[in-house]
C-alpha cells in the first residue's frame, strides 16, 4: 500500500493508566478523540473493566473529542454499569466539555472536577 495513511494512531491519542487503593483504576487520555481513534479509547477504557471497582476517565488532556469518541465513552458507562462498576469522568479541557454539554451527553455521566476529588468521593 502507498500513499499518505495520515498519522499513526499512537502519534494522536495516547493513555496513562493508573491503578488505586481499593480498586480504582484511572484511564489519563492524552490528545484527539476521533474517529481513528474511538476505537483503540474504547478498547484500553473496556479493558480495564474487569479489573476496577471504581473506573475514572481522565479526559483533561483531550485536545479534541468527536462524535464516535462521544459514543465511546457512552458505551464505556454502559459496560461499567453493566458490570456494577462505578465509571466516573474528568473533564477538565474545554473541548470535552463543549462537546458533552452540545450534545447533551454531560448529564449522563457522573463528573468530578479532578482526579483527587473522582477517588474521593469513590
Amino acid at each position: 500500500m502507498g500513499g499518505d495513511q495520515g498519522p499513526d494512531v499512537g502519534e494522536v491519542v495516547r493513555f496513562d493508566v493508573t491503578e488505586h487503593p481499593g480498586d480504582a483504576v484511572v484511564v489519563g487520555v492524552l490528545g484527539e478523540i476521533d474517529t481513528m481513534t474511538a476505537p483503540v479509547v474504547r478498547e484500553r477504557i473496556a479493558g480495564r473493566i474487569p479489573s476496577a471497582r471504581l473506573l475514572v476517565i481522565d479526559l483533561t488532556r483531550v485536545t479534541f473529542l468527536g462524535s464516535a469518541g462521544l459514543a465511546a465513552l457512552v458505551e464505556a458507562k454502559e459496560k461499567a454499569e453493566a458490570a456494577g462498576i462505578t465509571l466516573r469522568l474528568v473533564c477538565g479541557s474545554h473541548a470535552v466539555t463543549r462537546a458533552l454539554q452540545a450534545t447533551s451527553l454531560l448529564s449522563l455521566f457522573d463528573v468530578a472536577d479532578g482526579v483527587p476529588e473522582a477517588l474521593r468521593t469513590a
